[in-house]
């Protein structure tokens, strides 16, 4: 007869985010996200367009530190789809950034300008074609 050890109790491993120093270390990353989210509106005014991805970079620490902040984004989310669609992409694990910056750009171009004056599309279409080699005269 073979003796069986009794199996040993499975004792929970505790994360870094779940003690008082894991308290403190989420409490200091919403600070320090609410802290940069100012930072950045007070960059907001200036020239140039600094202030919205500086609170982006904010509003990242904070969603990733709080189950609150992003249970709310991601009603904002659903209520607003194509205003904060671009930022939840970017909040992705490998986030596309120049797609997103050319969408974005794209869209404000759009609700600058007339159709006649739009000037960002035909340079796009004018660099398509410098990099296929073929004249830009030829681009379609």
């Amino acid at each position: 007869m073979t003796s069986v050890a009794p199996p040993r109790p499975q004792t929970r491993r505790r994360g870094p985010a779940t003690g008082l120093a894991g308290r403190l270390t989420r409490a200091a990353s919403i600070g320090l996200g609410l802290l940069i989210i100012l930072l950045g509106i007070i960059i907001a005014p200036l020239p140039g367009p600094f202030g919205v991805p500086i609170m982006v970079v904010g509003l990242v620490l904070i969603l990733r530190t709080s189950f609150a902040a992003k249970r709310g984004f991601l009603r904002a989310v659903k209520r607003y789809p194509k205003l904060l669609n671009p930022i939840r992409r970017l909040l992705r694990r490998n986030p596309p950034f120049a797609q997103v910056f050319w969408q974005q750009l794209l869209r404000v171009e759009r609700l600058v300008t007339s159709k006649g004056h739009r000037g960002v599309a035909r340079m796009r279409k004018r660099a398509k074609a410098a990099f296929r080699g073929r004249p830009v005269w030829q681009a379609a």
